[in-house]
């Protein structure tokens, strides 16, 4: 515990027990910029050591994955789960299968979950997983073969009152079915330990678009906050996954104008507009056929930008939504510049420290991804609870409550977040997320 509490001797202290996690330490230093001078603020948080506790992880779990491929030959990859916070309710958070999945990402989306699970108000703790493992050309067999593994130790860890894992890159439905599949083998009971799972077996409706609507609302929320709306804009959209799909769906139903998609390739100007029929073809492209994006550029004559991203198309939204670190100061530069008015994240850090700056600095309406992409992990908990109660509920009861989620963490932002005539989303979402877990974390006691 620190008697002088700084941001300087804090990020020294927490990097040299962490050494080599750049974006463990991007997350941190992204919240405790805005809580420490509140912690100083409210010296019980202080001298209970909170935010020292609460970037140490309850546990880390790391172990090998061995499996069979279509040629027979044994592969081995490397499984985690950290088990961030359950100061709230059991561990809850994705699994990434990527070949980038490292101990430091996984921290950092754990710490993260702490403050977006937080503000959804819902009973939920922080955690995060996945393997090194590519599912991108395997088999369905490799894909269904390197699940049961990881299933096989990942069984010992989880359980629907200590922790419920979600989806997340590389992690979809096919990834969750053959998972769930092999918990129930082992455990011998049909319980919501995951979440995402088909509609057949306890999956909840709108999951799927749940992340891309919260984060076409939480925008829509910051602009009618300050006397505007999304209807007439033109936005920027990166990526072309479940969470940019279906932000531009919401985005195109609130009125706006979507005029570019992405991929790890390039990305797409269609001045045009992306509309409901050309998203279609968007969807099928992605998820049925694993095309690129380049393909929608040849088949309705639009420009297509190898190997850059959108940030530099003018706009007046912006929605970063494939993954971290992809809008820098430079691209906030060039949003501010061509006269860019709000940035809202559906993707988990997407925006550098730097980007985040300039940003800032310029009085944009800027909706960290903690607050902004809740939507997802929100309807992941109305999973939970409709598996709890044994019903479901409708595609229109659940929009209604992630709409309404999304209002209230905006409301939570917003008032703890405005400062000299501007709201800072940014310290509002980290302050309010914070103060939940940390209140908690006080009652129970030094544990």
């Amino acid at each position: 515990m620190y008697d002088d509490l700084t941001l300087e001797n804090f990020m020294a202290g927490l990097k040299k027990r962490n050494p080599n996690e750049p974006e463990f330490h991007q997350a941190v230093h992204e919240v405790a910029e805005s809580v420490i001078p509140f912690i100083l603020e409210n010296p019980r948080y202080q001298q209970a050591g909170i935010i020292e506790r609460m970037t140490e992880p309850d546990r880390t779990i790391i172990f090998r994955v061995v499996w069979e491929d279509d040629e027979g030959n044994i592969r081995v990859n490397r499984g985690f789960r950290v088990q961030f916070n359950n100061a709230i309710g059991p561990y809850k958070g994705g699994l990434r299968f990527h070949p980038s999945v490292n101990l430091s990402i996984l921290k950092f989306l754990g710490f993260e979950q702490t403050f977006k699970n937080s503000l959804t108000t819902l009973p939920m703790g922080a955690g995060k997983g996945g393997a090194d493992f590519n599912p991108r050309g395997k088999s369905d067999r490799e894909v269904m073969r390197f699940c049961q593994s990881f299933m096989t130790e990942l069984v010992h860890h989880i359980g629907p009152n200590t922790d419920v894992p979600a989806g997340d890159i590389g992690v979809g439905a096919r990834e969750i079915s053959y998972m769930f599949g092999q918990y129930k083998r082992l455990a011998h009971e049909f319980t919501g330990v995951l979440t995402g799972k088909a509609l057949e077996f306890g999956g909840s409706l709108i999951r799927t678009e749940a992340t891309g609507y919260g984060n076409a609302y939480f925008m829509e929320e910051m602009l009618k906050h300050h006397g505007d709306s999304t209807k007439g804009k033109t936005c920027v959209v990166s990526g072309s996954g479940n969470v940019a799909t279906y932000c531009v769906q919401k985005i195109t139903q609130l009125g706006g104008k979507v005029v570019t998609m992405s991929d790890s390739d390039g990305f797409i100007h269609d001045a045009d507009g992306i509309d409901e029929e050309k998203l279609a073809w968007i969807i099928d492209l992605k998820t049925k056929r694993r095309g690129r994006i380049a393909e929608y550029a040849e088949k309705y004559g639009c420009d297509y930008h190898e190997g850059k991203r959108p940030w530099g198309v003018p706009c007046d939204l912006a929605y970063p939504c494939a993954t971290q670190n992809e809008l820098d100061g430079d691209d906030a530069r060039a949003l501010v510049a061509n006269g860019c008015k709000a940035v809202s994240e559906g993707a988990n850090m997407p925006t550098t420290l730097e980007g985040v700056e300039v940003l800032l600095e310029n009085k944009l309406l800027y909706g960290p991804g903690k607050a902004a992409n809740a939507g997802g992990v929100a309807v992941s908990g109305l999973e939970m609870t409709q598996n709890s109660i044994r019903m479901a509920w409708t595609s229109a009861e659940l929009e209604q409550k992630l709409c309404d989620i999304m209002v209230n963490i905006h409301a939570q932002c917003a008032k703890h977040g405005y400062q000299d005539g501007y709201t800072n989303y940014v310290r509002g979402a980290n302050i309010a997320g914070f103060i939940k877990v940390a209140d908690a974390m006080l009652a129970y006691g030094v544990i």
